[in-house]
């Protein structure tokens, strides 16, 4: 099938959402033609951020203790994964991880803690937390990732220096009741236009590969498109032992790059994030996830490992790409 990617490419950039059957074209691609999606991708990517890559790390705030039921997560309340439990790190412990960032070159630190939402003791513990690492670091990034929220802590939040809340759709509302029941796709549609109302930027993605359908890819995108989110993070199942979706192997590295080719070209305007599960998914290609991608995780994530910050600089460089630097002027500032 011959595709038109200069008209993707147009679309994209002129805000034009591509057609059903267009995305679904990019889903479809055979994986021999998966370097024409890169391409295309990148020229959307590079429109708006050129060739700087954000580094981003995660902070697990407070581990495992979850009553929710995701059946993707090792934290949650029916996962019998062997991790770490512990309760809300103190405040300096999270100001002292916020230097390990720093030293990382990390661009945004996100702290997340496992639960259904934030008590009104947790909102006072970040925006303490918060307010120190800006104070240390006033050009540092910082999200939080907090469970279901309502409006008025979310502005305590964002009066405290908090930027960014993070809140995943992670599927379509159609898929959302086979990898959770315990709260629903609407819960989280409401915390976005919550963070929103509060003035704070939205970080909000999926997770592939959890038995979801390339319709359900698709809703995704345009759901997230809807949203306007600010911040897109893409996640590729990690599949861990003593959860629900142990063993599930979904994914091969082509598929990965399609998706997020797909998503870069949906939402030309979010700040892109190459996720969870890029090592293990992507192995050996996980450099080419920088043409759609302008931002990646590094040092690892909740409960899983990752890239550590050395090996991922070297391949942003290799590449030929750069990093944004913590400290950037006014006028060079994305406003993802």
């Amino acid at each position: 099938m011959a595709m038109d990617w200069s008209s993707y490419v147009a679309k994209s950039l002129g805000g034009d959402a591509l057609t059903r059957d267009e995305a679904q074209s990019v889903l479809s691609l055979p994986d021999e033609r998966t370097p024409e999606a890169l391409q295309a991708a990148f020229e959307v990517r590079k429109a708006r951020w050129g060739k700087r890559v954000k580094i981003c790390v995660l902070q697990n705030a407070r581990s495992g203790l979850c009553p929710e039921d995701c059946h993707y997560c090792s934290q949650s309340a029916v996962s019998k994964a062997e991790i770490e439990k512990y309760r809300l790190l103190p405040v300096d412990q999270l100001l002292e991880n916020a230097g390990r960032a720093y030293e990382a070159k990390s661009r945004r630190y996100c702290m997340v803690t496992s639960g259904r939402g934030p008590s009104e003791a947790d909102i006072a513990h970040f925006c303490e937390a918060t307010r120190l690492i800006k104070q240390r670091y006033p050009e540092m990034e910082v999200c939080v990732s907090l469970g279901i929220m309502a409006e008025e802590p979310a502005r305590r939040l964002k009066e405290a220096g908090v930027g960014w809340v993070n809140h995943n759709l992670n599927t379509s509302e159609r898929f959302h009741p086979q990898i959770c029941t315990t709260h629903t796709y609407q819960d989280r549609i409401n915390t976005l236009r919550h963070v929103k109302q509060a003035g704070l930027r939205t970080c909000s993605g999926g997770i592939i590969g959890m038995g979801e359908t390339d319709a359900d890819i698709l809703d995704l995108a345009y759901a997230l498109r809807e949203s306007d989110v600010d911040s897109l993070p893409i996640n590729f199942l990690h599949p861990i032992d003593g959860t629900p979706m142990a063993g599930y192997e979904h994914l091969s590295p082509w598929r990965c790059l399609k998706v997020l080719c797909l998503f870069r070209l949906l939402n030309p305007k979010s700040d892109l994030r190459a996720a969870g599960g890029r090592e293990l998914n992507l192995r050996s290609l996980q450099a080419l996830v920088l043409y759609p991608a302008n931002s990646i995780f590094v040092e690892g994530y909740l409960t899983t490992p990752g890239q550590q910050a050395q090996a991922a600089h070297q391949m942003v460089a290799d590449l030929g790409f750069e990093l944004e630097p913590v400290s950037v002027d006014a006028g060079a500032r994305s406003c993802a």
